[in-house]
């Protein structure tokens, strides 16, 4: 079997995207767009990726790590010669190479697996991915002869009236027959405007030669939208989104609006979840079945057990059990961990926080580096008096306590299994099961005051 390669162009500047960041490491639904385009590859049965870096070459290797090999092009010399750098790894290989450019985040595997097959039953040795255009100003056009042969990729500015009208594009990416393409690469000039070396001349080489050119067109344009700028950003975000939410709707998941809902792309979600408007849900988060989540919730990197609803508010880098309520307005920071059953009310905030099963925070509360039991009931308005200003100190409550409203647990401190807090009780020191702990001033009414504070006006 023919063994398959990758070279994914990632050297370019990307001055037009005006941007600290460099261009390929600019996310599409929270994910870079170069990762899009190798995790894409790694679908294919593929036995080498190499990346050609070049500007924020660490950042590129820091963020795809082992999925890729790495060759440095010091000098951004053209697409050709980015693709030459890559010789000293694939030169001598048999096989075939697919090039592609690493700002092309929306080209399916499904696509570059056809361009494969394609290359194979045709016996290329080099085969371009094409599109049609509705407007194709910019792009290279695709001319072929009467028996439909690809003959010719011209480029805009040297293209004549006639050939501007042609909407078959070169997408920019290829495969070729390995050791044809590096033996063809040395033969590529700059002999041009720029001086750049540019790899469409390898396909003219290779028809001067008399080898098979073959090209085939992709059914969907849109997939090979190249990422220059923001407003290219913008659209490639828009279009993988409906791509995302589509796929999850077709899986049984019900978006109510899809235009106004954000589904990252490594988002797993369960059938039967009803995700409402304005709703953000990214990195690996996995959502259980039969949840309801938002209107107006974000949830990153968390994990939502089934039957779980969540109602505008924010959870982060948490695990959420089954049939769990959260919010409106409640935020559950980093490392929180909500069991079964549970409610997390309106107004409420969890910091590294355990909440037990059945266990509620119904409103206006903090938890913070706190491990609360099961059957637990948090009043209104408690807090975890975590922080001296230096340290953070840890808060334990055990099994069916009821704290009262208005109560501070000065950390670190114990409450055992089985005790009461008096409302507005401020809790120092270790509180005994089946004990009441309270510490407020006693109530005192004082008769008649108003009758005096009246007279004396």
């Amino acid at each position: 079997m023919t063994k398959i390669y990758a070279v994914v162009l990632a050297a370019g500047q990307g001055t037009r995207m005006k941007s600290k960041l460099y261009k390929v490491l600019h996310p599409v639904c929270g994910k870079p767009m170069v990762e899009h385009v190798v995790d894409h590859i790694r679908d294919l049965d593929v036995t080498k990726i190499v990346s050609i870096v070049g500007h924020g070459a660490e950042k590129v290797k820091e963020q795809l790590g082992d999925k890729s090999e790495y060759v440095l092009q010091e000098e951004q010399l053209g697409t050709a010669h980015a693709v030459q750098q890559a010789e000293t790894l694939l030169g001598d290989l048999e096989g075939t190479t697919i090039v592609i450019c690493g700002d092309t985040p929306l080209i399916r595997p499904e696509t570059m697996k056809a361009l494969l097959e394609h290359h194979q039953q045709q016996a290329a040795k080099a085969t371009i991915l094409t599109a049609v255009a509705e407007n194709p100003t910019g792009y290279g056009r695709i001319l072929r002869n009467e028996e439909g042969h690809v003959e010719q990729i011209v480029e805009q500015k040297d293209a004549t009236v006639e050939q501007q009208k042609v909407t078959e594009i070169n997408t920019g990416t290829y495969c070729f027959d390995n050791k044809a393409l590096f033996e063809t690469l040395k033969l590529v000039k700059n002999d041009n405007a720029q001086g750049e070396y540019y790899l469409p001349d390898v396909i003219e080489i290779l028809k001067q030669q008399g080898e098979i050119v073959s090209a085939y067109i992709s059914d969907d344009f849109s997939e090979n939208l190249g990422v220059n700028d923001r407003v290219a950003l913008s659209q490639a975000e828009e279009i993988m989104r409906a791509r995302i939410n589509e796929t999850h709707m077709r899986n049984g998941v019900t978006i109510i609006n899809p235009a106004n809902t954000y589904i990252g792309a490594d988002v797993t979600i369960g059938s039967d979840t009803i995700v409402y408007p304005g709703t953000l849900l990214e990195g690996q988060t996995v959502i259980g079945e039969d949840c309801y989540i938002g209107p107006n919730s974000h949830i990153v990197d968390s994990q939502i057990g089934h039957r779980t609803k969540i109602d505008a508010s924010v959870v982060e880098e948490s695990m959420i059990g089954e049939d769990v309520t959260v919010g409106p307005y409640a935020h559950i920071r980093p490392a929180s961990n909500v069991l079964n059953r549970a409610k997390v009310g309106n107004f409420v905030e969890l910091k590294k926080t355990t909440l037990g099963e059945g266990s509620k925070a119904s409103h206006l509360t903090y938890l913070g580096d706190a491990e609360i039991g099961a059957d637990v009931n948090i009043g209104c308005g408690t807090i975890t008096v975590n922080y001296d200003g230096v340290n953070k100190f840890k808060t334990t409550i055990g099994d069916r306590s009821f704290i009262g409203c208005n109560a501070n647990l000065v950390a670190p401190v114990t409450i055992h299994s089985d005790t009461y807090v008096a409302a507005g009780t401020t809790v120092t020191k270790e509180v005994p099961p089946f004990a009441l702990a309270i510490g407020r001033s006693r109530q005192e009414n004082k008769e008649n005051y108003v009758n005096k504070l009246n007279s004396n006006k």
